[in-house]
């Protein structure tokens, strides 16, 4: 069967194409508009469609609109609950009527496509098919957390042989995203959008206000939470985004601590229901690498697998599995996380040409990759297939030598951040253990963190966060094998297995996916040398 999924309602929308049951591509609408979460997330936007990339996922397949057998669509209006508290009616109303003409307008936006074969997949088991039908566990219990789906905000439950049984879900106005969203407002950074900022800010605070919030956001003992209004104010004066007291990170520090451990009773109910050994994450508080940690650590699962696309954009994924899963289509496991666009290397020569810019070919691009990343270099590496998810996994990645400690300093001015935020190291796998011990290894897609070795963080300083601990991507040969070749090549030069990784991008735009992107961020920053394919651009 060919089924094509759709995210469309809140922000990130997405495409993503399963045929026969496997996973053949995904991308966020993004990527292809250039628009930061491809739109704003606002109730009158619900109409906007990932035109562009649904458009790439069957024009990679040569699959025409009207070949498709099914279409899913990661919302489900007939679920939304007009009464109930915290939510402005009349947006809902609006949201709710785009999304219910959904069928004609992506009738619109792929001509020939049958509006009859669209169907209406519940957001929070989209989120839930991603993660449970794409990790390589099998059976698995399965938690879900975000802002908000239609009419909930969360979703437990478990998988056992491709059918999702429901345990548990929480009713808004309760929500543990949108209680994050509002911290990550208040601190003067944009909801919906800048939550990670305020994960990294915590490591600079201390939990202080614990004893009031565990009044405001506590578990009910069936599986469900509270999350009550919070006074901002009276913990910390409204922030600007950028302008921050101790009171600001005491904060920050306190809500995450406390999400953290309503996590952990979350996952022990879940656990004691099922019995299961394996759990799988996805929600938009999944991409929360410290809460995932101590998930892994202190909770009672074995495994513990999040969907790299955790966020919304993993809905157009998730909203595809399920609908091959419950028609009877045996589901394959997600092979990784590079499922969008790539060129050949003649089309990536070609583009260099028309732009005319100097550049060579060449014949070992990993070792030279290395020697300039050894040389101090900061280089764009630009390969294969565009990762689907807001993590640079070794395909569209900012790289430089982790044992200068101001290269943190000198890539958050290149990319235009805060001076707060971390960057991550990626590791040769079989060197993770000497270098990083606590959480998950191997740990392929970025979504935990590790300690630092006490005798490494003096040796790789830029990659080492102010508490110790680095938000780990491991290296496979088999998986990556030219990635894994540059750092063996660096680890050969200086010593170190280890390379530091940031998204190619600048503040405020989407990660880079073609090879004109590639080229305007060359151009546009203080980056050394483009390695685009096996082509070199190196800045005069």
């Amino acid at each position: 069967m060919r089924i094509l999924g759709i995210n469309a309602v809140f922000h990130d929308p997405a495409a993503a194409l399963i045929v026969d049951g496997e996973i053949v591509s995904a991308a966020e609408e993004e990527r292809f508009s250039r628009r930061k979460h491809g739109k704003r997330p606002v109730p009158f936007s619900a109409w906007e469609l990932p035109e562009q990339s649904a458009a790439w996922c069957l024009a990679q397949a040569g699959i025409r609109p009207d070949q498709l057998d099914a279409v899913g669509y990661s919302y489900d209006p007939g679920l939304v609950d007009h009464s109930l508290g915290g939510l402005d009616q009349q947006s809902e109303q609006t949201r709710t009527d785009y999304a219910r003409r959904a069928p004609a307008f992506l009738r619109a936006a792929l001509p020939g496509l049958d509006p009859a074969i669209v169907r209406f997949v519940r957001h929070h088991v989209a989120h839930a098919a991603s993660t449970a039908l794409a990790a390589p566990l099998g059976d698995s219990g399965v938690l879900v957390a975000d802002g908000r789906g239609e009419s909930t905000s969360y979703l437990a439950g478990e998988y056992r042989d491709g059918k999702f049984v429901e345990l548990a879900s929480q009713r808004l106005p309760h929500s543990l995203g949108l209680m994050y969203e509002d911290l990550t407002q208040h601190l003067g950074f944009e909801r919906s959008s800048d939550e990670y900022k305020v994960m990294a800010l915590a490591s600079y605070g201390k939990p202080r206000f614990l004893d009031q919030f565990r009044e405001l956001l506590y578990t009910t003992g069936d599986g469900g939470f509270r999350t009550e209004p919070v006074p901002w104010e009276s913990f910390a004066p409204a922030g600007h985004g950028g302008e921050f007291g101790s009171e600001h990170a005491d904060l920050t520090a306190t809500v995450q601590r406390r999400l953290e451990d309503v996590l952990l009773e979350l996952i022990t109910w879940l656990h004691r229901q099922t019995g299961q050994r394996n759990l799988t994450l996805a929600g938009g508080i999944a991409l929360n690498c410290v809460a995932n940690t101590r998930l892994h650590d202190e909770g009672p699962f074995d495994n513990v697998w999040v969907q790299p696309a955790a966020g919304d954009a993993g809905t157009a994924l998730g909203a595809a599995l399920q609908l091959a899963a419950e028609f009877g289509e045996p589901v394959a496991p997600m092979r990784g996380a590079d499922l969008g666009r790539e060129w050949s290397d003649s089309e990536l020569e070609s583009i260099l040409r028309a732009a005319k810019v100097r550049y060579t070919r060449s014949d070992d691009v990993a070792a030279d990759v290395a020697q300039a990343l050894a040389d101090d270099g900061i280089v764009a590496w630009f390969q294969g297939r565009a990762e689907f998810g807001p993590r640079a996994l070794g395909h569209r990645s900012l790289l430089a030598h982790p044992g200068r400690a101001a290269n943190l300093e000198r890539l958050n001015d290149v990319k235009g951040r805060e001076q707060f935020r971390p960057v991550a190291p990626m590791v040769l796998a079989d060197r993770a253990p000497e270098v990083f011990s606590r959480g998950p290894l191997p740990s392929p897609y970025m979504l935990f963190v590790h300690d630092v070795a006490a005798d490494w963080r003096d040796r790789i300083p830029a990659v080492t966060h102010v508490d110790g601990t680095a938000r780990v991507q491991t290296v496979d040969p088999a998986d990556n094998a030219l990635l894994a070749r540059m750092l063996s090549e660096f680890d050969r030069r200086t010593g170190l297995p280890v390379v530091v990784n940031t998204s190619l991008n600048t503040a405020g735009r989407p990660m880079v996916d073609s090879p004109r992107d590639a080229l305007e961020c060359f151009g546009s920053a203080p980056i050394d040398l483009l390695a685009m394919g096996p082509f070199l651009v190196w800045r005069r």
